[in-house]
């Protein structure tokens, strides 16, 4: 489209009688909601009902768009459609026409706000063509730059106006020439493809008879987009071109009768003005394209497949079935994409600009958090956040892990057990004929694996029997002699013994504390993810869980240096379950050394059954002579390894006892005391409160791309709102 003199036409009265036949009073309705929903700016994000004109260069487009319209659009010879023009005709009371530019969405932010500032107002159609050139400059269309991706808005508006947008699409060019390269060709291609590839656009496809159609681009993707042509309408324009009663005006004629490309919409014929008439009113063009087409040729054609006139019923029809058809999935779409921008509102959260707004954003997230991570410590698990129990994953999985007394509680029992099953370096088995050791090894549950950097433990202790271990004993034993008398060991042996014992107890608890500092870790994280902000996740775990994690495990690492410390100590207890141990074990060896001598000392005989006398018995009884020579000869007369095997049950009861209380403190004093107690601190309102305004602004403060995100988010939410309001309105009758 470009400029022309008709000053004539270009000052007519603002109106198009002729489009009311597009409009019965519920299509009007109809269009109304349609007008309201575009005028919300809703076409950015839904697809809404259009009616596009489209087709090849020179085709004839601009031609038809005028025809259907009865606006005198500006011309210029030998000059095309530069770019996509949305022409909106709207109901209302004062009469104008105003211009504005939709910029292609490859501009950068800062072209984008120059082109959607350009807004012009005109009174009537004279100054339109002026208008045009001023958007076309705005653009930066020249010899450099001859198609844009950008869109010109026109908006008419008037009393007697319907409610109708229709767009130009520039025509597809058939090969790059030196005022159109082929970047220009691929550029019109990918704009054309763009609209009519949604599936709320109605296609006017134009073609014009000057050309065979088979080689019109637009024949091809229509078809492309619109298989079975439920949505295109084939538009003959320049029928006057063709000779009339040839091969070539049967050819074309046959087309329309949808005999060769089938559009579900069919053909239509219309008659342009020719390039000399274009000063003559469109009463008089309307008048020519009847008397045109009452010609003998077109007597076999439907009168309502030829003309304007008709194509405006035809056009009111299909808009009217296509809006009632089209409006109701729309509805659902903008309800679905509301509640949508909705919830990604609610997760940015509260504007943030000043320093007290984030402040208060911290404060409440802080309260979110720690009542959180205080239930989760807790084990009270009545929050969503929690979510279900899934009974077929492990305790701390990851369907799972969320309940954090739950995995602790699990990780203790698991370290509780560990410790006695592989904390002993030495598997003294016992004497046979005893109960079986405590302690024995054997395969642990599989979650008990070595974590990163910790240290490695034997997969079982090394089995050692008794009088192995009393050999092992008297060796140590000979070179920690003191003052003691022969038959007698040294109290320094049982702490040599135990440390000697108990190695793996280190490693087994650094191990334990990483696997609970990481689930903390993990926890907290959990938490941060579920409650905060997409911008402030990383800033909160980076500047206050991760330092607070670090600490807390720098904290139950340095208490476990102080039990190993005191571990390390000389033996102390005041358990009387040590005493009652050492002579369980003496009373075991001795009950054990009696039954030995008093299985050796069974004798039997055999006796008369009595009164008769004729038959005899096998009876086993004990000789006391051979039980007392037994006892003598079991009494070990080796002081060394006596004092070996009394240190030796000495030490065993002095481990059970000191077991049981390493496993208890590092439970409680470095897994609870160091890591959960103070977890509730993390995110706090009082530490929270507590943050200086520079770490406040730096964890708190929106970076611009949020900003703009909220910005493009609210402003999508307005439209959305207005676009609900607008069905509302429209069922309600308002």
């Amino acid at each position: 489209m470009a400029n022309t003199p008709n000053s004539e036409i270009l000052t007519s009265m603002m109106t198009t009688t002729s489009l009311e036949a597009l409009q019965s009073s519920d299509q009007r309705e109809l269009m109304d909601l349609v007008d309201r929903l575009r005028r919300t700016g809703l076409s950015t994000f839904l697809q809404l009902p259009q009616i596009v004109v489209c087709g090849d260069q020179s085709s004839g487009k601009s031609s038809v768009l005028e025809a259907i319209t009865e606006i005198p659009f500006p011309r210029k010879e030998n000059l095309c459609t530069r770019f996509a023009t949305e022409i909106s005709l709207r109901r209302d009371t004062e009469e104008a026409i105003s211009c504005k530019i939709n910029p292609d969405k490859t501009h950068s932010q800062e072209e984008s706000d120059r082109l959607r500032r350009f807004s012009r107002t005109i009174q009537n159609f004279s100054e339109l063509p002026s208008l045009i050139d001023e958007a076309t400059e705005a653009m930066g269309l020249g010899p450099a730059k001859a198609f844009s991706k950008d869109v010109l808005c026109i908006e008419i508006c008037g009393p007697n106006r319907p409610q109708l947008t229709l767009i130009d699409l520039p025509g597809l060019i058939h090969a790059s020439n030196k005022s159109q390269s082929e970047e220009d060709v691929e550029l019109i291609k990918s704009l054309v493809k763009n609209y009519i590839s949604k599936q709320r656009t109605i296609m006017l496809a134009v073609v014009s008879a000057k050309n065979d159609y088979a080689n019109q681009i637009i024949l091809k993707m229509c078809r492309e987009f619109d298989t079975k042509g439920a949505r295109t309408l084939g538009i003959i324009t320049k029928p006057d071109f063709l000779r009339p009663d040839s091969e070539n005006e049967s050819t074309w004629l046959d087309l329309a009768r949808n005999k060769d490309i089938y559009f579900e919409l069919g053909w239509h014929f219309l008659k342009n003005r020719a390039d000399d008439q274009h000063s003559i009113s469109f009463t008089q063009r309307n008048l020519e394209e009847q008397a045109f087409f009452k010609a003998k040729n077109y007597a076999s054609l439907s009168r309502s497949m030829m003309g304007v006139n008709p194509l405006r019923d035809r056009l009111s029809r299909l808009l009217f079935d296509h809006l009632r058809e089209a409006l109701p999935e729309l509805e659902d779409e903008l309800n679905a994409m509301l509640s949508k921008t909705l919830g990604e509102l609610e997760v940015l959260g509260k504007c943030r600009d000043s320093l007290a707004d984030q402040r208060i954003f911290l404060a409440e997230l802080a309260t979110s958090a720690s009542n959180i991570i205080r239930m989760g410590c807790d084990g009270i698990y009545e929050a969503p956040f929690f979510g279900s129990v899934n009974i077929d994953a492990r305790v701390d999985a990851e369907q799972n892990f969320v309940r954090l007394r739950a995995v602790v509680q699990y990780l203790n029992m698991g370290f509780a057990e560990e410790v006695r099953l592989k904390g002993h370096t030495f598997q003294i088995e016992k004497d046979s004929g005893l109960e079986k050791a405590e302690g024995t090894a054997k395969d642990v549950e599989p979650w008990v694996t070595a974590k990163k950097g910790a240290r490695n433990t034997r997969n079982s202790p090394i089995k050692m029997q008794r009088q192995q271990a009393i050999k092992w004993v008297s060796h140590i034993q000979e070179r920690l002699r003191g003052r003691e008398l022969p038959g007698v060991f040294n109290p320094m042996i049982i702490g040599h013994l135990f440390r000697e014992q108990s190695t793996n107890w280190e490693p087994l608890a650094r191990k334990h504390i990483d696997a609970v500092a990481n689930a903390c870790k993990r926890f907290l994280l959990e938490v941060l993810n579920s409650i905060g902000t997409p911008d402030t996740k990383e800033k909160l775990s980076t500047l206050t869980v991760l330092p607070f994690m670090k600490n807390a495990h720098s904290g139950a690492v340095a208490e476990l240096e102080r039990v190993l410390i005191d571990k390390s100590r000389h033996p102390i207890t005041y358990n009387h379950y040590f005493t009652d141990s050492i002579q369980k074990l003496q009373q075991e060896h001795l009950t054990k050394a009696l039954m030995d001598n008093a299985n050796s000392s069974a004798v039997t005989v055999k006796l008369k059954t009595f009164p008769e006398g004729k038959a005899t018995v096998d009876k086993e009884y004990i000789d006391p002579l051979l039980l007392k020579r037994g006892i003598e000869q079991s009494i070990e007369h080796d002081m060394n390894k006596v004092a070996a095997g009394q240190a030796l049950d000495a030490h065993d009861a002095f481990y059970k006892d000191e077991m049981k209380f390493f496993v208890d403190v590092v439970t409680k004093q470095v897994i609870e005391r160091q890591l959960l107690a103070p977890l509730a601190e993390t995110l706090s309102p009082k530490s929270v409160a507590e943050y200086t305004d520079e770490k406040v602004q730096s964890i708190a403060s929106e970076p611009l791309e949020v900003r703009q995100l909220r910005t493009h988010l609210e402003s999508k939410r307005r439209m959305l709102e207005e676009g609900a309001e607008a069905f509302h309105a429209a069922v309600v009758g308002v």
